[in-house]
């Protein structure tokens, strides 16, 4: 096996005194206790690390995911991943990672294993797109730094998640024999086959920026990655992650991702997550790869006990770093009694569960997930001035996203009626209350003292005649609620809305010709009925969480301007796409599973642009109440030269400090030229040099910035390019290089709505 020498941790910039600390409490460990320290155990959390009373060390709870603390009552279901991006607004990412930071906080939890930059979104299919937040690296990565940033001031520590290439759920585990032992495999994972300069311009973009903000850890993916298990992959883990990139924190493993002792030890793996449960799905308690075997491996020689002491003093240092150590709050009971994962009849050891039961950590968050979700509502499609609501006296509701769901706290995949707020597996979210679009809506209407039918049986929609369902005169507004699944653990299969949703649109449109279409969509959704002359308006909300009725009727009623923007593209056809996944074999050989990432750098709008492909709604799309101008776009080189090579600097957290130096500066003038006000996002996008190699997407999305304009007020906006920004991965010299020649720099407000253009040349030939 090909491995690299693991980077020790060096506590270096502002986790210095925290890692002198972690030495100190290293120091003082037996080797069972550090076989502990590096092990999950079933416990009240979804991720356990025990107790050392004599240490006075409480132990670790880790607790999913990226849009709730899942495992706990009385918290907040927040806006999902895909939602909050689509507001592209650093505020509200920010905002909304610290709000979450403070009930997994108050909860007891150590760890939020949150956010996702993987999957990014190679395929329009996969799983968990939804979870993570724009098929872009740029995008995605802003996110993840403000989202992180949040999470730790808050402090709680950040689990960037999942590294790498975890771009589909289909046989993201091994095949096992049902009657066999935790390596009598079938068939191998999936690999996901990356070369060189796709993973460092594509996959790792985000993840750097994620280091950078120094989060504390970070989760290692399912699936193989080029033929080695991420969990062990030694390029990935010690040659990307802790060399290139400078990580200072621990690597934990995903649950039932560990799939070796020493090769994972040796390969860069610094928790086993959950530790006491084997292979994922096996019995709890038993099996882990690490735990005593961790004890046997020092004592024989095969692991270097030093080896062992930089994975606990990883795991140590942003704990002292977060100030965990002092006066932490415990974990709530709660939290072991909704634990379904790990309950209490697996635990081999106690717990002491003596916090609150059942604390209620809400606070104000609702008025913030209302206010998120609002913004973050796209609008696709505004004819005949249809929205905002005009104050309709007649309103007709129908679809089975409407109404209130009555199956319980969490989705789940059979839940026909009811608003769907969020996805499904270990990234949901438990409700407490969802207020419904059909609640809202009833709510609102009262103040017109208007009539508001409901139907909510799609089926019936589907194949009646809608005019033979509402009282005789056709409704001023008919709203239709469409709703699209989305979980781990699966692909989906279609890239069409749910339960016959084509059909209730179409059967609408037919007799109302003021149909208004929302979805709640884990993301891309093509859309057949997007230019029928009667569908006057469509608005994508995507998973808004616990507020999905108030902030939708928000946007309707016109209270808040939309300002959503998508963070894909939608196709006009769900052939028009790319990359599928890899969801069947027609050989049964181990190592048969391989999906190969030939597109490289081109998957949604780089790859809607190579091709020269029509679509329906470009990615950065969004429409808005009023209308919005661009001028006088000025790029002013900050550096006084610009060479191609970087300076090589001490590596920091993020890699190469060079590669973070802003090099230019580019203002545009932003004006609000309708009668309403509203925000607004321009996007920087670049085109790079002919003498860029080939593969290099026709323009990449490099700045964004959200503004909230007036009527007729005018704003300068800017936009800093780092070096990085302006680079490209040279897999020979394996360094990042600014290319010779001549860039093209285009703002407006998609990447296919560009209004101005400036050109620079940073390199002298």
């Amino acid at each position: 096996m090909l491995t690299y020498d693991t980077a020790n941790a060096t506590g270096t910039g502002e986790w210095k005194e925290a890692y002198a600390k972690a030495q100190e409490f290293v120091a003082k460990l037996t080797i069972d206790e550090k076989a502990d320290m590096v092990t999950g155990q079933p416990g009240p959390c979804v991720g356990n690390i025990v107790a050392i009373p004599r240490l006075g060390f409480p132990g670790l709870c880790l607790q999913d995911g990226p849009l709730a603390i899942r495992v706990a009552d009385y918290a907040s279901v927040f806006a999902a991943g895909v939602t909050v991006a689509s507001t592209w607004d650093r505020d509200l990412l920010y905002e909304r990672g610290y709000a979450m930071g403070q009930e997994f906080k108050a909860k007891g939890a150590h760890v939020a294993l949150s956010p996702v930059a993987g999957p990014l979104g190679r395929s329009a299919y996969a799983g968990r797109n939804w979870e993570g937040f724009a098929a872009d690296p740029y995008l995605t990565g802003v996110a993840m730094e403000k989202t992180i940033r949040g999470h730790q001031d808050a402090g709680v520590q950040a689990t960037p998640k999942h590294f790498i290439g975890n771009e589909q759920e289909t046989q993201r585990n091994p095949t096992y024999n049902p009657n066999g032992t935790l390596t009598d495999v079938i068939q191998e994972a999936l690999s996901s086959n990356i070369d060189d300069r796709t993973m460092h311009e594509l996959y790792l973009w985000p993840f750097a920026n994620a280091v950078r903000a120094q989060a504390a850890s970070f989760m290692c993916a399912y699936q193989r990655l080029n033929g080695s298990y991420a969990c062990e992959n030694s390029k990935a883990l010690n040659g990307l992650l802790k060399e290139e990139l400078g990580f200072q924190g621990y690597v934990m493993s995903d649950w039932g991702g560990t799939h070796s002792g020493v090769s994972s030890i040796e390969g860069g793996l610094d928790m086993n997550m959950p530790g006491g449960l084997g292979a994922y799905g096996k019995t709890p308690g038993v099996g882990s790869f690490f735990g005593k075997n961790v004890t046997y491996a020092v004592n024989n020689g095969t692991v270097d006990e030093s080896r062992v002491d930089d994975m606990i003093i990883r795991i140590m240092t942003p704990y002292y770093w977060l100030g965990q150590d002092e006066d932490y709050p415990e974990v709530d009971p709660s939290s072991a009694d909704l634990n379904t994962f790990s309950p209490r009849s697996t635990w081999i050891r106690e717990f002491n569960l003596t916090g609150e039961r059942s604390r209620d950590v809400r606070g104000d968050h609702a008025e913030l997930i209302r206010k998120l979700a609002a913004e973050a509502t796209v609008l696709l499609k505004n004819e005949k001035q249809a929205l905002p609501l005009k104050a309709p006296k007649n309103i007709a509701i129908f679809g089975n996203d409407a109404g209130e769901n009555t199956m319980g706290a969490v989705n789940e995949a059979t839940f026909e009626f009811g608003n769907l707020a969020a996805g499904g597996g270990s990234g949901t979210g438990r409700f407490t209350y969802l207020v419904s679009p059909l609640e809202a809506i009833k709510t609102r209407a009262k103040e017109d003292d208007a009539l508001v039918q409901y139907f909510l049986n799609n089926t019936q929609i589907a194949t009646n005649n809608v005019t033979d369902l509402w009282v005789p005169a056709t409704p001023d507004a008919c709203l239709v609620f469409l709703k699209t699944w989305a979980e781990e653990g699966a692909d989906r299969e279609h890239l069409t809305v749910d339960y016959n949703g084509n059909e209730v649109v179409e059967s609408v449109a037919k007799s109302c010709n003021n149909t208004i279409v929302i979805t709640h969509s884990s993301g891309i959704n093509v859309l057949p009925w997007a230019n029928h002359p009667n569908v006057t308006a469509i608005l994508a909300a995507h998973y808004p969480g616990q507020e999905a009725g108030n902030s939708i009727v928000d946007v309707l009623y016109g209270d808040v301007n939309p300002a959503g923007h998508l963070p894909y593209t939608i196709a006009k056809n769900a052939t028009d796409y790319n990359a599928p996944p890899t969801t069947e074999l027609s050989t049964d050989g181990t190592h048969d599973w391989q999906s190969w990432f030939d597109e490289k750098l081109e998957i949604d709008y780089r790859y809607f642009d190579a091709k020269n492909i029509s679509v329906q709604y470009e990615f950065g799309f969004g429409l808005s109440y009023t209308t919005f101008s661009i001028s006088d776009i000025n790029a002013e080189q900050v550096a006084e030269s610009i060479p191609s090579i970087p300076e090589d600097q001490p590596i920091q957290p993020g890699g190469n400090p060079a590669l973070w130096e802003t090099i230019y500066n580019v203002t545009v003038a932003v004006t609000n030229s309708g009668d309403v006000k509203g925000a607004t996002v321009p996007q920087l996008y670049v085109t790079f040099p002919d003498s860029t190699p080939e593969g290099t997407p026709p323009k990449q999305l490099r700045g964004f910035e959200k503004v909230s304009l007036a009527p007729g007020e005018s704003r300068t906006v800017g936009f800093e390019l780092m070096r990085r920004d302006l680079s490209y991965w040279d897999i020979v010299s394996q360094k990042w290089l600014v290319p010779e020649g001549e860039f093209v720099l285009s703002v407006g407000f998609s990447s296919r709505d560009l209004k101005e253009v400036a050109k620079i040349t940073p390199v002298s030939v």
